[in-house]
């Protein structure tokens, strides 16, 4: 049977409800526009996945504390800002099914709120004293705005090769997933050499994360994406690399010519999609994603057995074997 993310979450169960209520106190505002709009925002939340990671992490490593209650809403409200930037940026108006808050209240006022969520994340750690935190979760965002703007360099020759593609998916994705676990242990008082093993166990499952991402591009009509959106959108992914790496020069050439200009053409989307099964790029994609998966396990096997270690592991399980 697949697993579902409830039945993960029930060793933190008590935990997460309490971090509902947490969170949402600590994005309160007294200006009512402002306070409308943090409804909104908590409403239309996702898996809850980066909470469930910083909790569990604490949880295997001694225990969750009320700076773990901090920590995981550090990450959130880092992240939900860098979010309603992107909407901004991308033009986007929706997220998650929902519409973006650039397309309700337009893209001045979701500027403001992007900036409200960064300093509000930012007095949280500061007026408790979580600057280990803080250094942690901005490092996460620093790689983050790093690696969109690598990706968004090499997108206009899509030159991207197998090293650099690494190199953006580390900094876009993994770090912040990486975060949430060096967090998790942090706020359980680990040492250094602890977190940083944990730090790592993040960042290989926001690998596998990302290249599984990857994969549903290529996937059936039911996944959470629409079917070949990275090729409209002129992203270069890794089954697409790896096909191109094996191709003919006159092959690449003229795939290379349809992503760049003829990817709102679903026939030409379609002939890109066959290209890159017939070459192998989606066996290969999922090995690549399969080794990432399998070095966090091995980084976890380290740690002793407890309900929050199988949740972990489940949890493991859960981002690569996901629908959507």
């Amino acid at each position: 049977m697949a697993l579902q993310l409830k039945d993960i979450q029930a060793p933190i169960a008590s935990e997460m409800q309490e971090f509902e209520k947490k969170f949402r106190s600590f994005m309160k505002s007294n200006v009512l526009l402002l306070d409308q709009i943090m409804g909104y925002i908590v409403k239309r939340k996702g898996k809850q996945m980066r909470p469930m990671f910083v909790f569990l992490t604490a949880g295997v490593n001694g225990g969750i504390k009320e700076e773990t209650f901090r920590g995981a809403a550090l990450i959130e409200l880092l992240h939900t800002a860098t979010l309603v930037h992107d909407d901004v940026v991308d033009d986007a108006d929706y997220r998650r099914g929902f519409f973006s808050i650039n397309a309700l209240w337009k893209n001045k006022i979701a500027v403001l709120v992007g900036d409200y969520l960064l300093s509000r994340g930012l007095l949280l750690s500061v007026d408790n004293g979580d600057f280990d935190l803080l250094k942690i979760v901005s490092n996460a965002v620093r790689e983050m705005s790093e690696g969109e703007l690598l990706q968004m360099a090499k997108a206009r020759n899509l030159d991207i090769t197998e090293e650099v593609y690494y190199q953006i998916i580390k900094q876009k994705t993994a770090s912040l997933i990486a975060s949430c676990c060096a967090v998790g242990a942090a706020t359980a008082g680990q040492d250094k050499e602890t977190i940083e093993k944990m730090r790592s166990f993040g960042e290989k499952i926001g690998m596998a994360f990302q290249i599984k991402d990857d994969l549903f591009d290529y996937g059936t009509s039911e996944i959470g994406k629409p079917l070949g959106i990275d090729i409209k959108e002129k992203k270069m992914t890794l089954p697409l690399i790896y096909a191109l790496q094996k191709a003919s020069w006159l092959d690449k050439k003229r795939i290379i010519y349809i992503v760049k200009n003829q990817g709102n053409k679903r026939s030409k989307v379609d002939e890109v999609i066959s290209f890159v099964k017939n070459s192998g790029g989606l066996e290969y994609a999922t090995e690549k994603m399969n080794a990432y998966h399998q070095e966090a396990l091995a980084i976890l096997a380290d740690f002793p057995d407890s309900v929050y270690k199988q949740a972990l592991t489940d949890l493991v399980e859960f981002t690569i074997s996901r629908k959507k």
